[in-house]
């Protein structure tokens, strides 16, 4: 877990969670329950090879070290916390495995029923997994996220329960945080910021975090937003809903955005864009970064296959501080992994055999 220097003793202290570390800036008050795995505090990585790739100097936010190895912790912390703060008794979500995992595991800490909706066929197992096991009710529909989240919006609206996808506010609340994060480590703001787009409320959350900290002088300037959606989901790209999103990136396959115009205002008041690039691209970049000593979920290397896309295009400056979002850890859909590596070679148990495999002999 990280640790911060207390400006008053001098001395480290236990990262707190994100409520806790920017207390300040949290729609909570000194009665609010705050419902905590203490995430956020995750690392920023410099990528020694993908600096010299692109000629800048680029650095991959990990959120795959969050609590649920995902940076929906960032949101559910604010969201269950005010849950619990109106007395809500249950939670519920549409999900395609991310949502599903940290609302299953912030309801469970605070002593909640969690209910989630998942598209039948369309979520990660290494996701399914951590939902069950933290004691959440999982409904599989036969249809999509988009139609699963129709489904916890009517609910919401008729039933005593709290809908905590990324359209309840406090979610965006948590998730701004990840940019106060890349500044205080970085001591500036990005000239570039890379990530990936589904229901596209990370980087809606990401541009009013960069907003605040610009408006508060802590940053003299903001960076450009470079948003990236699959291919085979990319309806802000498109200009209209996808009914049948289909992508290997499953924490991405979304139709309809539920935050899509935030989005697209990130992209444009930053000069930025919002694009698509593809599963093989995507498979590429996943297979690059992890050979390189970070192992991200498939839809996290989007934003690695936009930061390549950005350099074949000539849309980066050298010398440019570049920062890709990496949302989610590769142990979330270790399927993709295994089936893209070659198989382990078996060898009698002596030390020789070990060595002629190696290639040390």
């Amino acid at each position: 877990m990280s640790s911060l220097t207390s400006p008053v003793t001098g001395q480290a202290h236990m990262w707190r969670g994100i409520i806790e570390e920017y207390r300040d800036r949290m729609p909570v008050s000194e009665t609010t329950p705050i419902v905590t795995l203490r995430e956020g505090g995750t690392p920023l990585i410099h990528s020694e090879y993908l600096s010299e790739l692109t000629g800048c100097e680029v650095h991959l936010k990990f959120d795959g070290s969050n609590p649920t190895g995902s940076f929906k912790d960032r949101g559910m912390t604010m969201a269950i916390s005010k849950a619990k703060e109106a007395g809500a008794e249950a939670v519920i979500c549409a999900s395609t495995g991310n949502t599903s995992a940290a609302a299953a595991a912030y309801a469970a800490k605070a002593g909640m029923t969690a209910g989630v909706i998942v598209p039948k066929g369309k979520i990660a197992l290494g996701k399914l997994a951590q939902a069950l096991v933290h004691g959440a009710k999982v409904i599989q529909i036969d249809g999509n996220f988009d139609q699963a989240l129709t489904i916890c919006r009517e609910l919401a609206d008729t039933e005593p329960v709290e809908l905590v996808n990324s359209v309840n506010p406090y979610r965006i609340d948590g998730q701004r945080s990840g940019a106060w994060e890349v500044v205080d480590q970085l001591g500036r703001a990005p000239d570039v910021h890379v990530m990936p787009v589904g229901n596209a409320g990370n980087i809606t959350a990401y541009w009013r975090g960069y907003r605040e900290y610009h408006a508060d002088k802590i940053i003299d300037q903001l960076p450009v937003m470079r948003g990236y959606q699959a291919a085979g989901a990319a309806p802000i790209v498109l200009g209209a809903k996808v009914d049948k999103p289909e992508t290997i990136a499953t924490a991405i396959r979304i139709g309809n955005p539920a935050s899509w115009q935030w989005a697209v205002e990130a992209a444009e008041e930053s000069g930025g864009s919002i694009r698509a690039v593809t599963d093989p691209q995507i498979m590429a970049a996943f297979r690059l970064v992890a050979r390189h000593g970070v192992f991200a979920e498939m839809a996290s290397s989007a934003s690695i296959a936009g930061l390549l896309e950005l350099k074949e295009r000539g849309d980066l400056e050298p010398g440019q501080t570049v920062v890709c979002v990496l949302t989610g850890h590769g142990l979330k859909d270790p399927e993709w992994a295994i089936s893209d590596s070659d198989e382990p070679v078996t060898i009698p148990p002596e030390a020789e055999a070990a060595a002629i495999e190696l290639g040390l002999r």
